[in-house]
């Protein structure tokens, strides 16, 4: 048999949590050629330099993500995090439908406006109640209106070795105080940056190796297994990392922001467990797994 060309992929926002995590695995995957951009060569909030970057381009598969996720800020720049989340993602869903490519994007628990108390399932009502969820979820109907072959997953509060998250935040401010408020009334599930890489790959190889095939565009929710809220995070974290700070558990309206939170965020798994059979760690598990590379990075 014919040796069979690598399929290009294109990784928007390499700068990012999850371009960079997906980086880190992309030589256990030789079946894939990837091309990494981040947003000095590819910039989402240009829609002149996308058009130019793809014009003389051919992916098999894009994976999107890149994003405009500074979740209180955007209730001031509107027009800029429409842009990046919502209508940049319809060039590429375009584009990935004129020219056969598969898409995956990346998108939000804050599509859901917070007041439903069970897991969502994918085919629960939206309702955004802030500018990054109102620009996520515009998102998802333009890749749906697109008519490309995609894959939207929806994900919730992300974390990793990389970039700027609650986890390193966490750190800095643990060790720098004797007491820290954290709000107890916000609960979701976080989710790990590499487990997350991890099933987006999964999900491209089962597709390219014909085990996964759909048409138009289908909806998967993937976070960390397990429960718990953000003062329950702190203290996990706290406690794996050995560090004394003092957490106490506040309400959101004690805390108050520019952006309105979703109050309950947890996302049902099951439909991404079955049909991908990818593995679903749990949330605790990933947490020491990230910690650990952290302590481990610091010492290299």
């Amino acid at each position: 048999m014919p040796k069979q060309e690598p399929k290009q992929v294109l990784v928007t926002g390499v700068g990012g949590q999850l371009g960079h995590s997906i980086q880190d695995r992309a030589n256990q995957y030789p079946l894939f050629d990837f091309v990494f951009v981040d947003h000095t060569e590819f910039d989402l909030a240009d829609p002149n330099a996308i058009s130019t970057y793809l014009a003389d381009k051919a992916f098999d598969y894009i994976l999107n993500c890149a994003a405009y996720t500074a979740v209180d800020k955007a209730e001031s720049e509107l027009s800029l995090v429409d842009q990046v989340n919502h209508l940049a993602v319809k060039q590429l869903a375009e584009w990935a439908q004129a020219k056969d490519a598969y898409l995956v994007h990346i998108s939000t628990d804050y599509v859901f406006d917070g007041c439903h108390y069970q897991p969502y399932t994918e085919s629960h009502p939206t309702d955004a109640i802030n500018a990054y969820g109102l620009s996520k979820l515009n998102s998802e109907k333009a890749v749906v209106a697109s008519l490309a072959n995609a894959a939207v997953i929806r994900t919730s509060w992300v974390y990793s070795e990389y970039g700027n998250n609650f986890v390193k935040t966490m750190l800095r401010l643990g060790s720098e105080r004797d007491q820290l408020n954290i709000i107890f009334d916000q609960i979701g599930s976080p989710t790990y940056a590499g487990d997350l890489a991890d099933a987006m790959l999964s999900l491209i190889s089962q597709h390219h190796q014909g085990l996964y095939s759909h048409e138009g565009c289908e909806f998967f929710h993937y976070s960390n297994e397990g429960v718990c809220s953000w003062y329950d995070f702190a203290k996990a974290i706290f406690e794996l990392s050995d560090i004394s700070c003092d957490a106490q558990p506040i309400e959101t309206k004690d805390y108050p922001t520019p952006a309105k939170r979703p109050h309950f965020s947890l996302l049902n798994k099951a439909k991404i467990r079955q049909t991908l059979n990818v593995k679903v760690p749990y949330w605790k598990d990933s947490l020491a797994l990230c910690l650990a590379n952290l302590q481990e990075n610091s010492h290299g």
